[in-house]
C-alpha cells in the first residue's frame, strides 16, 4: 500500500486506549482528602499493587490496607497491554535458564503456582475478563528462525509444558498469512485476558475485602515517621506502618529503582471489527496469541468483539527517562505499525483501525521483575517486568509483601529475589547507549540474527535491553 492510503487507515483513530475506552468501566473511588492511617498501603493501582492488596488481606483479613492511585485502577500499563498472560516469571523460560540457572525448577514451579492461582481468582470471584486458554503462536518469519522454534519447543517440553513445532502449512491453517514460514504452538501457560476487565475485577475483589481505594491521589513524597512511613499526597496525609511501592515506569518514590530501570514506549493499533469474509480470509479460529521471533517483533491477538490488536517493534526511549502524555503520539510509529500489518494480512487491505496509543513499559537489564527496600525494610518495591508482567505481578506482589513483612519464605530465598539486576549507566551514556543497542538490534534481525560486537559485549556482561 502507497504510504498515503497507510496513512488513511490509522490516522482517524481514536487516540484512546481500547481497553479502557468502556460506558461500563467502573466508577471512581473518592481522592484522598485528610488524615489517615493504616497497616500497610500501596502506592500504584496497576495489577501488582491490586495483587497486593488481595494478598494482603488474604493472609490476614484484619489488616487495614490502603491503596493510593494517582489516576484510576488500570490507567497505566495494567490496561495499556495487549492482555498476553504468560505464566513465566522471567521473561520467558530461555531468559530464565541464562539468568538463573541454578533455581529456573524452583521459579517454574512458583510461575506454576502463581498462574493456578491467577486463573482460580478469576474463577472464584467470577471476573469477566475474557479469560481464554489458547495458548501462543510465535511466528517465524526467516529460514533461520524455524531452527530457534525448533530449539524453543524442546526447551519447553523438557519443562513440562505442551508445546509443539508448526510448518509453513501447518502455520498457515492456524493463521494465513504469506510471511509464515512456520511456528511453535506453546499450549500450557499462557492465557488472553481483557487488561482493563481484569484489573476492575481485582478492584472490586479488593473493595470487597474491606481494601480502602483512593484514586487521583498522587504521592508528592515518602518519609520516615517513628516506626512507620508518612506519605504525603496532593490532599492528605497517610501514616502507614508499611509501604509496597507498585509503580511501574513511572518516577519512583524510592530513588534507588531508578538506576534499574528505564521507561520505554511502546505503541498499539486496533482495527474496527471484521467481516465474516475478512475472518475467513485469515482463519485464526483457535483465538491464540501471537509474537514473532526478532529482537524487534509483533504482538497481535483478536479481541472479544472481533477486532486485532497490533502492537510491538519499535521501542523509544526518551532522554533522562522520560514519561510523558506528549510521547504516546507517534506517527511515524503508528505508520510503520499499520505498514508490516498490511505486509503480514496483505488480504485485509482497506481496513481500518479504531484507537490507537502507548504506554511506557519498565524494562530492566534482566527482562524480568526484581526486587528492593527501602527505609529500613518499612518499604518494598517490585519492578521491573519489561513487558510481561500481567502474570508474574500476582507472585511480585506476594514477594513484595513477603519483603515489607519480614518473613523468611521459599520466594525470598530466591537469587531471584535477592540480587538486583545491572543497573543502567547515567545520562547521557544511558540514552546513548540505549540508541546504540537499539541500532545493534536492528543490525542483527537484517543479519539473520547473527549477534554484532556490541551485543555479544552486552551478552557477556549480562546487561540487555527489550520491550
Amino acid at each position: 500500500m502507497p504510504r498515503s492510503a497507510i496513512n488513511r487507515v490509522w490516522a482517524d483513530a481514536e487516540r484512546k486506549v481500547f481497553w479502557l475506552d468502556r460506558s461500563d468501566a467502573p466508577g471512581e473511588e473518592p481522592h484522598l482528602s485528610g488524615a489517615t492511617e493504616a497497616d500497610l498501603a500501596i502506592v500504584g493501582g496497576g495489577f501488582t499493587g491490586l495483587w497486593a492488596a488481595i494478598q494482603a488481606k488474604e493472609d490476614d483479613p484484619a489488616r487495614e490496607v490502603v491503596l493510593l492511585e494517582k489516576d484510576t485502577v488500570a490507567f497505566g500499563a495494567s490496561g495499556r497491554n495487549g492482555g498476553f498472560c504468560d505464566a513465566s516469571l522471567t521473561h520467558g523460560l530461555a531468559n530464565g535458564i541464562e539468568r538463573f540457572p541454578d533455581e529456573i525448577n524452583q521459579i517454574e514451579e512458583h510461575a506454576r503456582e502463581s498462574f493456578e492461582g491467577l486463573r482460580r481468582t478469576v474463577r472464584e470471584h467470577r471476573i469477566d475478563c475474557d479469560w481464554t486458554e489458547s495458548g501462543m503462536l510465535v511466528v517465524a518469519r526467516e529460514p533461520h528462525e524455524l531452527e530457534w522454534a525448533r530449539d524453543a519447543v524442546g526447551l519447553l517440553r523438557k519443562f513440562g509444558h505442551q508445546a509443539e513445532e508448526l510448518d509453513s502449512e501447518q502455520t498457515r491453517a492456524e493463521v494465513n498469512s504469506p510471511t509464515y514460514l512456520g511456528s511453535f504452538w506453546k499450549r500450557s501457560g499462557s492465557a488472553m485476558v481483557d487488561p482493563a476487565r481484569l484489573a476492575w475485577g481485582l478492584k472490586r475483589v479488593a473493595l470487597e475485602m474491606g481494601v480502602r481505594i483512593h484514586e487521583r491521589t498522587p504521592v508528592k513524597s515518602m518519609v520516615r515517621d517513628g516506626a512507620g512511613v508518612r506519605l504525603t499526597t496532593r490532599g492528605g496525609v497517610v501514616k502507614a506502618g508499611r509501604v509496597i511501592l507498585a509503580t511501574n515506569a513511572f518516577p519512583p518514590l524510592a530513588r534507588a529503582i531508578r538506576r534499574y530501570v528505564v521507561p520505554v514506549y511502546d505503541y498499539v493499533l486496533v482495527t474496527e471489527p471484521l467481516s465474516e469474509s475478512q475472518w475467513a480470509s485469515i482463519g485464526w479460529r483457535n483465538r491464540q496469541g501471537i509474537g514473532e521471533m526478532p529482537n524487534q517483533f509483533h504482538y497481535f491477538r483478536v479481541t472479544a468483539d472481533g477486532r486485532i490488536l497490533w502492537g510491538g517493534y519499535d521501542a523509544i526511549y526518551r532522554f533522562g527517562n522520560g514519561v510523558d502524555s506528549r510521547f504516546e503520539e507517534r506517527p511515524q510509529t503508528f505508520a510503520l505499525l499499520a505498514t508490516h500489518f498490511f505486509q503480514t494480512f496483505p488480504q485485509l487491505e482497506g481496513l481500518r483501525f479504531s484507537h490507537r496509543w502507548a504506554g511506557a513499559i519498565d524494562t530492566c537489564s534482566r527482562f524480568s521483575v526484581f526486587f528492593g527496600t527501602a527505609l529500613d525494610g518499612r518499604v518494598a518495591y517490585a519492578a521491573g517486568y519489561t513487558g510481561l508482567g500481567v502474570g508474574a505481578t500476582r507472585f511480585g506482589a506476594r514477594v513484595a509483601l513477603d519483603l515489607v513483612d519480614g518473613s523468611d519464605t521459599a520466594r525470598t530465598r530466591l537469587r531471584m529475589v535477592r540480587k538486583k539486576p545491572i543497573p543502567f549507566p547515567p545520562e547521557p551514556l544511558r540514552y546513548l547507549g540505549i540508541q546504540l543497542t537499539r541500532r545493534a538490534l536492528e543490525r542483527a534481525d537484517r543479519r539473520h540474527g547473527r549477534r554484532g560486537p556490541w551485543l555479544r559485549l552486552l551478552d557477556a556482561l549480562g546487561l540487555g535491553f527489550d520491550s
